[in-house]
C-alpha cells in the first residue's frame, strides 16, 4: 500500500515538474551594454496581468494614460532621482512602458547601471496597447 502511495506522489511530481519546464518563456531577450532585458508583446503583457507578479511603471512624459494595473508613473529622466518609487531589491520584476518604446529604452539603461537586473519592457507601449483594442486609464 505504502509502496503504490510513494509512486502515485512520484508520478505526480514528475507530472507536475513537467508541467512547468515546458512553460514557453515570456519575452524575447534583448542583450545592451550593461545588461540584458525581456520585450514582451501585447499579449504577453496581457497574459502577465492575469496573475501579475512584478511593478510595472509607466516612464511616458508627458502623462497621456496608463495600462490598468500601473504601480508607478515615473518619467524615464527622473528615475535617478526617485529611487525611492522603486523596489528596493535589485532583482524585483520590473516591466516599463512608454508611448512607442523609446523612453522605456532609457529607462532600462538607466535601471541596468543602477544594478537592477529583472527588467522588462512593453514593445510598442501604449501605442500598441491601444491598437490591440486595449484601454488605458487617463
Amino acid at each position: 500500500m505504502f509502496a503504490k502511495f510513494s509512486l502515485c506522489l512520484m508520478l505526480i511530481g514528475i507530472g507536475l515538474f513537467s508541467l512547468v519546464a515546458c512553460q514557453p518563456e515570456m519575452g524575447q531577450e534583448v542583450r545592451v551594454d550593461g545588461g540584458s532585458y525581456r520585450v514582451v508583446s501585447v499579449q504577453e503583457l496581457q497574459t502577465m496581468l492575469e496573475d501579475k507578479d512584478f511593478t510595472m511603471i509607466n516612464v511616458h512624459t508627458p502623462w497621456e494614460g496608463d495600462i490598468p494595473q500601473t504601480d508607478v508613473r515615473l518619467a524615464y529622466d527622473q528615475i535617478e532621482r526617485n529611487l525611492d518609487k522603486l523596489p528596493k531589491e535589485k532583482d524585483a520584476k520590473i516591466l516599463m512602458y512608454c508611448l512607442t518604446s523609446g523612453m522605456a529604452k532609457k529607462a532600462i539603461a538607466t535601471m541596468l547601471n543602477d544594478g537592477y537586473t529583472n527588467l522588462w519592457m512593453l514593445d510598442g507601449g501604449t501605442t500598441a496597447w491601444v491598437e490591440a483594442r486595449y484601454q488605458i486609464e487617463r
